[in-house]
């Protein structure tokens, strides 16, 4: 580890102190030899402060006992029917699996307890279906849960809900972690599952807005498994209510929870609301972070030789693409000429390599067209020597010559011996 590692992390220890966080533990992480690692990682978190809430599922555990007791269970995922045998599966794994979890934690040093906090009625008749035992999360006893995290206290909390008269009945933990996380105003709810994300085509989603993610779940759903469905559904409407992140992790990975938590690019997905992303103008403090992001992309030839104080000279022609106060992108307009006849030109467009192939690049291409158009801007322009198909395809520039570009601009292009191709896109 590097200092500016440890700068970036004492930033976000000074940010998520006091906050709570909800995590919602598969079955299968819990059943796996990586679960001591991730108690270790709980442990580091309580100690930096953060309040955290546990939640978790059975459904391994439930087909564990099914074969021991030799019981058919008629749903073990906890999205269907339970009838009265899967009921008494449900709350004999719960009891299993929670008393595991507070011996695991105690012996971290960690005080919890296993809670009654959800309240909940029956799922009814669905599609003509009577659900049985399925019940609904109907409210969050969110005063017991905030005495115990009050006191330093970790509530462990089971896909289990009771009624008014004391009927259990089995709720899904993705449901329980969304209505503890919206109750007590979460700043994080964590999904630790066996998979590190939301992929499309092989590619893991880094990212999605809210709308970005019901966009993605109304056109990939038959895409995604049952269980990840599942949990971006759940991730979009808790952020949508409220709580500002929610992470998708796979729990197997080595301080999966911690490298998610301390680092600017993550391991998993990562579902946000809409004022989460922001581009803004730099300032003289991000130019640190300029350098460093485009710093392998200068040696590979792949943008033009720029020093610090090239940058700080003209630093407010350039914008950055900050993801939760971290830059992850950076973007400069340069303007030629009177406003009658002015042009500019895009240069330095450069986004993360962890960040890669989430649109941020275009969000910005976009963004410097929109604020050339404000500045009365009738052609802007981009030399670019290995992306000028993106700035093609994604941009909608077309390709020109040397000669276009403006007098200045067309003496440094030939004193630079880059031979960049000059690509233009008329504003109108």
């Amino acid at each position: 580890m590097n200092l500016s590692d440890l700068r970036g992390i004492l930033s976000y220890i000074a940010r998520f102190r006091d906050k709570i966080f909800v995590l919602n533990i598969d079955s299968e992480i819990l059943a796996s030899d990586t679960f001591h690692n991730l108690l270790l990682d709980i442990s580091v978190l309580r100690s930096l402060n953060i309040k955290i809430v546990l939640v978790h599922g059975i459904s391994v555990h439930i087909k564990q006992l099914a074969d021991e007791l030799n019981i058919p269970a008629s749903d073990l995922e906890g999205m269907g029917i339970t009838d009265a045998p899967t009921l008494k599966l449900s709350v004999l794994a719960a009891s299993r699996l929670s008393h595991e979890i507070l011996e695991g934690l105690r012996d971290t040093d960690q005080r919890a307890v296993v809670t009654n906090a959800i309240i909940a009625h029956p799922a009814g008749i669905l599609e003509g279906v009577d659900q049985q035992f399925t019940g609904q999360v109907e409210r969050v006893e969110t005063s017991f849960l905030e005495d115990l995290l009050a006191q330093g206290i970790i509530p462990v909390i089971p896909p289990l809900g009771m009624d008014g008269n004391g009927q259990t009945f089995r709720v899904n933990s993705d449901g329980v972690a969304l209505e503890v996380s919206e109750a007590l105003k979460a700043a994080k709810l964590m999904f630790i599952t066996t998979s590190n994300g939301v992929r499309g085509s092989g590619t893991l989603r880094a990212q999605f807005s809210v709308a970005e993610g019901e966009d993605y779940l109304k056109k990939h759903r038959q895409d995604l498994d049952k269980e990840m469905a599942s949990k971006l559904r759940h991730g979009v409407r808790a952020c949508r209510n409220g709580v500002a992140r929610v992470h998708i992790i796979d729990g197997q990975q080595d301080a999966a929870l911690l490298s998610e938590i301390f680092s600017n690019e993550g391991i998993g997905t990562m579902i946000h609301a809409n004022e989460y992303e922001a581009i803004r103008r730099a300032r003289k403090k991000d130019i640190g972070a300029i350098m460093g992001l485009i710093r392998e992309s200068v040696e590979a030839k792949q943008l033009a030789q720029r020093t610090r104080q090239d940058v700080t000279e003209r630093i407010n022609d350039y914008f950055v693409f900050e993801i939760d106060r971290n830059i992850l992108g950076c973007v400069a307009l340069r303007l030629y000429g009177a406003k009658q006849d002015a042009c500019a030109e895009l240069e330095c467009l450069f986004v993360s390599e962890a960040h890669e192939n989430q649109g941020i690049g275009s969000k910005m291409m976009h963004f410097i067209e929109n604020q050339a158009k404000i500045m009365g801007v009738k052609r802007l322009f981009a030399l670019s020597t290995q992306a000028f198909n993106y700035f093609q395809q994604k941009g909608g520039f077309t390709e020109g010559s040397p000669d276009m570009l403006p007098a200045e601009r067309r003496a440094r292009y030939m004193k630079s011996g880059r031979h960049s191709k000059v690509l233009f896109k008329d504003l109108g």
